[in-house]
């Protein structure tokens, strides 16, 4: 509901406002943050086994965060255009933390899938956190900004698997959760303190708000572009992490657990030059930037259907060219993200959240779709089919920079 008695009343902030460590404060947060949304998918065979739930039930897991995420980006979300933005955000981690901590202790299967649940709803915080930052960023540098941000939420998602994999191996899966639960509590004091208020200029009602959401995907083209080529990305990029470790189990690299906890640990490394793409943005590069962007999805694809169907005892040269594999595509995803991220944002000041929460949860969707496909190329075609199909979705995403033309 609308945040009406908030001390000083503050319009939209003005822009120029943000500091360095400001920057890397929303990095930081949103990085802490998505983590919960991604653990989950590691954790799922010790959750299975510590409450003796079925293949079934146990496979609910991965997804119940994700979804509520996704429920928290289209009803949660477009608040951050109706209410005070620092109040809503320090609401949102707290009953983050709160549903952290309860599944923690989580007796059942059935308690566990509604806590994660809310869990991920409450973590859709993230993405009020991305526009407050893109409107206190000085003129003609909202790209920048913008990457600055993303490359901590992509180390976040990159980390969260490999992270949870070696907590939970260390002192079980529910001692994730209680980290978790008192890093969103930590966070959340160090925001009550230094994040900026956020008053929104929207003039309406939360029923109107989701209407609009209709709306704006249809009068903005920008928006639907850039949040296709994103999906399109975001489904290369979950098939291949879903699917990786299945190969990596394999001869001739025959990863363990902790092996493949660490390969996850050097995609991390393509989040480096995400800020370079907001950047490329601010200069008028969008497009080629974009383009770019999807040809290295490609070359990442065919570099690792090439190490993954080699058999060559050299396993270690192969396993260097996986991972060289990864950082690439882990580029080319940031790169798309971040530059859809920067155009969306320059679209409607006024409805930044709804905006935000149309183009994530659009391409969330493309991302659901890539795990779903993993098991099925996997057992269609191995990685040679996983990769292929990877490849396609970059492919499909040029020719919708092709079609679209200069934005």
């Amino acid at each position: 509901m609308p945040d009406t008695n908030d001390g000083q009343l503050c319009e939209r902030l003005p822009a120029g406002t943000i500091t360095g460590p400001q920057t890397l404060l929303f990095a930081a947060s949103t990085g802490i943050i998505v983590t919960n949304l991604f653990a989950p998918q590691t954790l799922v065979g010790l959750i299975g086994r510590s409450l003796g739930a079925s293949a079934a039930s146990v496979g609910l897991v991965a997804m119940a965060t994700l979804l509520g995420y996704a429920a928290g980006l289209f009803f949660l979300v477009p608040m951050a255009d109706l209410t005070e933005n620092r109040a809503l955000i320090l609401r949102m981690l707290a009953a983050a933390a709160l549903a952290a901590g309860v599944a923690a202790f989580a007796p059942t299967i059935a308690s566990l899938l509604i806590v994660l649940f809310i869990l991920g709803a409450a973590c859709s915080a993230i993405q009020i956190l991305v526009p407050i930052a893109a409107s206190m960023a000085p003129p003609g540098e909202a790209g920048r900004v913008i990457g600055d941000v993303m490359s901590g939420l992509m180390i976040g998602i990159l980390l969260a698997r490999p992270l949870a994999s070696l907590v939970a191996d260390a002192w079980g899966w529910r001692a994730f959760y209680g980290l978790s639960a008192t890093a969103l509590v930590l966070l959340a004091g160090v925001l009550a303190f230094t994040l900026p208020q956020r008053r929104p200029e929207a003039k309406s009602t939360y029923g109107a708000l989701i209407a609009s959401l209709f709306g704006l995907l249809r009068d903005e083209p920008v928006l639907r572009r850039r949040a296709l080529t994103a999906a399109l990305v975001m489904a290369a990029f979950s098939l291949f992490w879903t699917a990786v470790a299945l190969r990596l189990a394999q001869p001739p690299f025959g990863l363990g657990q902790r092996g493949i906890a660490l390969f996850a640990l050097v995609g991390a490394g393509g989040a480096v030059v995400t800020p370079l793409f907001g950047r490329a943005g601010d200069h008028g590069w969008t497009r080629s930037a974009t383009i770019v962007c999807h040809l290295v999805l490609i070359g990442a694809m065919a570099l690792a259907a090439w190490a993954g169907a080699s058999q060559s005892e050299a396993s270690w040269q192969l396993l260097a060219l996986m991972g060289i594999s990864a950082v690439l595509l882990d580029i080319g995803v940031t790169g798309d993200q971040t530059l859809g991220r920067r155009a969306v944002n320059l679209l409607q000041p006024e409805a930044r959240g709804r905006l935000n929460g149309l183009f994530v949860g659009i391409f969330f969707i493309g991302g659901a779709i890539g795990s779903l496909l993993a098991g099925v190329a996997w057992t269609w075609g191995g990685w040679t089919c996983v990769c292929a199909i990877s490849a396609v979705f970059g492919a499909a995403a040029l020719l919708v920079d092709w079609i679209g033309g200069p934005e």
